[in-house]
């Protein structure tokens, strides 16, 4: 794999995982299924607990989602809450012309509707991505996310 190949490899994952978020803070099921392996598998187990209190704040989420065709948030219209995720500092590396990990530091907010237990959660945290590359698109196969902190109000 020649440089350019690398670094162009490199700027499709950046602009799928992008395209996840979006898709996610947006509700856009197809956005989201369209950057999805067809086998991938979504850990988002354990993803709004707080480490340092062990309080999960969001125990619905506790899934692990197999398959595109798993991806189902955001089927059935907004829900009552609005979501924002900023990722940055991405650590890509293209291992074959077919694979890559990453790495992201992301931040996430949730502004939740009336009723809820609490109005905002805000998380810090990591997401840890493998990709393939089929039919020369790059497509998230593996997520899982790591918290350092999370706060509600």
């Amino acid at each position: 794999m020649t440089d350019s190949e690398r670094l162009a490899a490199i700027a499709a994952i950046q602009d799928l995982k992008a395209k996840y978020w979006r898709g996610v803070d947006t509700f856009d099921a197809a956005l989201v299924r369209s950057i999805l392996a067809g086998d991938c598998v979504l850990d988002y187990v354990g993803c709004c607990t707080d480490p340092a209190s062990g309080t999960d704040h969001f125990p619905q989420m506790n899934l692990v989602m197999r398959g595109r065709d798993s991806w189902q948030l955001g089927e059935d219209g907004r829900p009552g809450h609005v979501t924002v995720h900023h990722g940055h500092q991405s650590e890509i590396t293209v291992t074959s012309p077919v694979a890559a990990t990453g790495i992201w530091a992301f931040t996430d907010r949730f502004f939740m509707g009336p009723g809820a237990p609490f109005s905002r959660l805000t998380g810090y945290g990591h997401y840890h991505d493998t990709y393939v590359c089929q039919d020369g698109r790059w497509l998230l196969a593996t997520t899982r996310i790591t918290r350092l902190r999370v706060e509600t109000e």
